[in-house]
């Protein structure tokens, strides 16, 4: 039987010409060196060397055996330099924030993936709203944070990206539209309007603000998305939502793209202060990839 020693020494031998001097550099007595030798010799049923009175030569065979065990062994040094290069990445924490419908639907699988990447890596999520990321963020208690609709001055990893549309009941004046047909945000604004935020202070409010526009009536404002689908359906008001955020089951809505299409986009980000850590970085490399 063969293992790793006996390689080693049949390099050593072709390097070193001699069985003495190799056994001395892998560390093992001239006789065992011998030994070893005659074994592996006897396992392959080959003669790897010719050995003379001063000289251990390679046989044309040995020389072909000699040249693969070379291959065999620089092999093993590549893992072993892989393997240390990556310990820090193997272990360690990684602490990310994100507001509810990108922690709750869109990380799952992702950051299932990265534990069967790196489990020996504990990732622990937050849930905030998306203007307590950036708190976080800047006083530097989380390592990764999604924010929405990231800078270009922010380097940052993109989760997704997804349209704003409008919601509204069957039975509303604008749901007997052709079924291609859109709505203008302005048009949109003045109806009676459920406000839904899904915890995050980019919603139909700030994007009016945005575009120079104001909501007209507002009959109630809501934290849930499913909470604003179910009063629409009631017939309270229309609202705008991320695409994403629609329900599987559309029965008494009527969903329609807006005229002039707002897209937002959700973003992993690290510290702006801070380089993130060997096991945020595996993560950031990951989504990227």
């Amino acid at each position: 039987m063969m293992n790793l020693m006996h390689w080693r020494l049949l390099v050593a031998v072709a390097d070193n010409g001699s069985i003495t001097a190799a056994a001395e550099r892998v560390g093992m007595t001239q006789s065992a060196a011998s030994q070893a030798m005659a074994a592996m010799e006897a396992t392959l049923g080959a003669q790897l060397f010719a050995r003379e009175s001063r000289r251990t030569l390679p046989t044309a065979l040995g020389l072909q055996v000699i040249e693969q065990a070379r291959v065999m062994l620089n092999a093993l040094q590549t893992i072993r330099r892989t393997v240390d290069e990556s310990k820090p990445m193997l272990r360690g924490t990684i602490r990310l924030a994100s507001f509810p419908m990108v922690l709750a639907a869109f990380l799952p699988p992702l950051l299932r993936r990265f534990n069967q990447l790196y489990p020996g890596i504990e990732v622990t999520a937050l849930e905030v709203s998306d203007d307590e990321v950036n708190t976080l963020l800047d006083a530097d208690l989380i390592d990764l944070g999604v924010v929405l609709n990231p800078g270009p001055e922010r380097k940052a990893t993109v989760l997704g990206r997804d349209n704003w549309v409008a919601v509204l009941p069957m039975d509303h004046v604008f749901s007997r539209r052709p079924a291609e047909a859109s709505v203008a945000l302005e048009a949109l604004l003045e109806q009676p309007f459920v406000l839904a935020t899904g915890g995050c202070t980019v919603n139909a409010r700030s994007l009016a603000a945005e575009a120079g526009l104001a909501l007209q009536d507002v009959r109630v404002e809501v934290r849930e998305w499913s909470s604003a689908f179910s009063l629409v359906r009631e017939g309270v008001g229309v609202t705008l939502v991320p695409e994403m955020t629609l329900p599987a089951q559309r029965q008494g809505l009527r969903v329609m793209p807006l005229t002039c299409p707002v897209h937002r986009e959700f973003a992993l980000v690290a510290s702006r202060t801070r380089a993130p850590s060997a096991a945020a970085t595996a993560l950031l490399k990951m989504l990227a990839d």
